[in-house]
């Protein structure tokens, strides 16, 4: 009896055990054939919300979504640019330093210009802020003017000045390795490099016709100035002794002593051929930097430092040693030169290609002109 009990007590248990899953599985069988049902019929939809600034979303896009190919357009929405940062920067100074970095670094416009609309959803209650951004755009200031086409420098919008870019670029390596044995910037040593050869790269001289411009090299100096720095005899011997002389006002140190030591016994002669190699210009280079160094320590040492001032080094370069006497209002000069019938300065057209961003790109500013590892 007691046993029957027990066998129908555990029938009645695996009964609604075996029922319950057979509910479970029918609910989860309703609940994926309606979900799937819904999913098809749309009635799960969630509309989501609207971002009140979605118009604001969408002007941006209008306004930015496609880049102009006219350049006058581009330098135009690249000042707007530029103005509405320095505006964002009176406000956001770190929102403003973000996005001129992206720009400089990603030189893409079309983003950048998104970045400043992303910053003017916030900014659309700030009266002042867009007011100050639209003053700018409602003067209209670049369109209108009259554009001139090359550089403000006249004498770069000459065809030899391209070919003496080429024709330097050759040189990058041998400039960069004398500025690291030297210490003296690269564009610093291709600013004298410039005065030199601007006034041989000359369309009506012979050697231009014939050799510089078909075979974009640079002028070789080879009777009165030696290289293509355009070094005297007299002014190499000077650089020469200035190293060795510890009591000269030039000296420069001990680690510089022996950058020039000769390998022979034939000085004239080996000194003539290092200047005038026609194929590599490594020694040109050298005397030009150290020369400018000795000269850039004489006034420091005189309590006149010219460090920071390539025009005053370029003109002390170029009239040498013998005129550099340290004051307190040094004057740019140095050899007149000719350009398509203009004159020029030596010294005013270093300053002015030092400044003027042409080859940045291969020889940009260093932290310092002179010693800049040691900054």
């Amino acid at each position: 009896m007691k046993l029957d009990l027990k066998r129908e007590a555990l029938h009645n248990w695996f009964k609604y055990l075996g029922g319950g899953f057979i509910l479970a599985f029918a609910l989860i069988g309703f609940f994926l054939t309606s979900a799937f049902f819904a999913i098809k019929l749309h009635v799960a939809d969630d509309p989501g919300g609207v971002d009140y600034n979605d118009r604001y979303f969408q002007e941006i896009k209008d306004k930015y979504g496609r880049a102009t190919l006219d350049t006058n357009k581009v330098n135009n929405r690249e000042a707007i640019f530029f103005h509405k940062v320095l505006v964002l920067n009176k406000y956001y100074p770190d929102n403003s330093q973000f996005i001129l970095n992206a720009y400089l670094k990603s030189h893409n416009l079309e983003e950048a210009e998104r970045m400043i609309g992303a910053v003017n959803i916030h900014m659309q209650d700030n009266k002042n802020y867009i007011s100050e951004l639209q003053e700018f755009e409602n003067r209209s200031l670049l369109d209108g003017t009259q554009r001139n086409s090359g550089s403000v420098f006249g004498w770069m919008n000459i065809a030899e000045w391209e070919d003496f870019k080429i024709a330097v670029a050759k040189d990058k390596l041998l400039i960069d390795s004398v500025a690291n044995l030297t210490n003296v910037e690269p564009r610093l040593i291709v600013a004298v490099l410039v005065g030199e050869q601007i006034r041989l790269f000359n369309s009506d001289r012979e050697a231009y016709k014939r050799w510089i411009s078909p075979l974009k090299v640079l002028s070789v100096e080879s009777i009165f100035s030696l290289g293509v720095t355009g070094i005297k005899v007299a002014t190499a011997q000077t650089i020469e002794r200035n190293l060795k002389d510890k009591r000269s006002v030039f000296y420069l140190g001990e680690k510089y002593e022996r950058l020039l030591d000769f390998r022979t016994s034939s000085i004239e002669g080996e000194r003539f051929r290092r200047l005038t190699d026609f194929k590599n210009h490594f020694y040109s280079y050298l005397y030009a930097a150290l020369n400018i160094k000795q000269i850039k320590v004489q006034w420091e040492r005189a309590g006149f430092p010219i460090a920071d001032r390539p025009e005053i080094l370029a003109t002390l370069y170029n009239v040498g040693f013998e005129v550099s006497v340290p004051k307190a209002n040094p004057i740019v000069g140095g050899s007149t030169i000719m350009i398509r019938q203009k004159p020029y300065s030596f010294g005013a057209i270093a300053y002015e290609y030092y400044y003027s961003g042409e080859l940045y790109d291969l020889f940009p500013f260093k932290r310092a002109k002179f010693d800049w590892k040691h900054v």
